[in-house]
């Protein structure tokens, strides 16, 4: 069992849950359920036919400017760098887009872990809450995602299965929502996920609902494009909220291969609670992983697994695009 999720957050939650599959030749119904209402809504969901090998191309909103913050102090936890694998591997998605931001790393040499500075990328970066948003109630991490809806987030399937009661607060810090808060209102994973817990396909797309104001998440603080089928050797962003702490860490590596659907990198210091946290591609600013798949994540905190983005999470994204429209 992974070391990358709160372990005493990882349950089946009980009542209606949504649960959005694909790589089906049926067409099947979801339903949504708010953390707020007990009355569901059918939602009708396309059976998926033969998708691009990559997400579909759009400009994500722009981030926002983000308000100045002092420099942490936390001393950063040095570990080995990951070296490209030398292994056969996808061609390379599109051109760069997405709030992604080339300064926002962490200083050090590669392999290097250490609070995340406050930028525009790191906005679009938050913590999943049971319960009051407070220290100490976050149990897994996820990321804004881009889409024409502007409510969607990616995080690992295994943090959650039902959306009652569980929050998105982007930018979590020492207790605080500087970009409000956001409540999460349906799961979409795929089929292999939800019928045989797939490792391969260790990752859901999240709904949120707009916030008191009518905005959308996407409209605050922007979202990150996905990226399929970029090569094993990327380097990326790595983003995780630990559960025992209350400010985000970043770690800049290349990943590597540990198997044919499998990413690994090497970044120290990410414990339970950074499952679902976005691996960023440094060369295009896109999510190309989050941390889940093998080991629920890894088993020690010093190493991290993502599942491949291929196809099977372009056709999830386009049926959680479909359903949030």
């Amino acid at each position: 069992m992974g070391q990358h999720r709160r372990r005493t957050r990882r349950r089946r939650l009980l009542g209606p849950t949504l649960v959005t599959t694909t790589l089906s030749a049926l067409t099947v119904a979801a339903v949504v359920v708010g953390s707020h209402s007990m009355t569901p809504r059918a939602t009708a969901v396309a059976s998926p036919g033969t998708a691009p090998a990559t997400a579909p191309a759009q400009s994500p909103a722009a981030a926002p400017a983000v308000p100045a913050a002092p420099e942490p102090a936390a001393t950063a936890v040095v570990g080995p760098a990951t070296t490209a694998a030398a292994a056969a591997s996808p061609s390379a998605s599109g051109a760069a887009s997405g709030a992604a931001s080339a300064s926002a790393r962490a200083d050090g040499p590669p392999g290097t872990t250490a609070v995340a500075p406050a930028t525009p990328e790191a906005a679009t970066v938050g913590a999943l809450f049971s319960g009051a948003v407070g220290a100490g109630h976050h149990f897994c991490t996820a990321g804004v995602l881009h889409s024409p809806a502007g409510n969607l987030l990616l995080t690992a399937a295994h943090c959650l299965d039902d959306p009652a009661g569980v929050t998105f607060v982007p930018g979590y810090r020492d207790g605080l929502a500087p970009y409000g808060t956001w409540r999460v209102t349906a799961v979409h994973t795929t089929e292999g996920w939800s019928r045989e817990g797939d490792q391969d396909e260790d990752f859901a797309i999240l709904e949120t609902a707009a916030d008191g104001e009518g905005r959308r998440i996407e409209d605050v603080v922007g979202g990150n494009t996905l990226g399929t089928d970029e090569p094993f050797g990327t380097a990326v962003r790595l983003y995780g909220y630990p559960a025992g702490t209350e400010q985000p860490l970043l770690c800049t590596n290349a990943t590597g291969r540990q198997s044919a659907r499998q990413r690994v990198i090497d970044c120290p210091g990410y414990p339970g609670g950074t499952s679902g946290g976005p691996w960023i591609s440094t060369a295009t600013g896109r999510v190309v992983g989050v941390v889940g798949g093998h080991q629920e994540g890894g088993d020690t905190p010093d190493t991290s697994y993502s599942a491949l983005f291929d196809h099977t999470i372009a056709e999830l994204y386009a049926d959680a695009v479909a359903a949030a429209s």
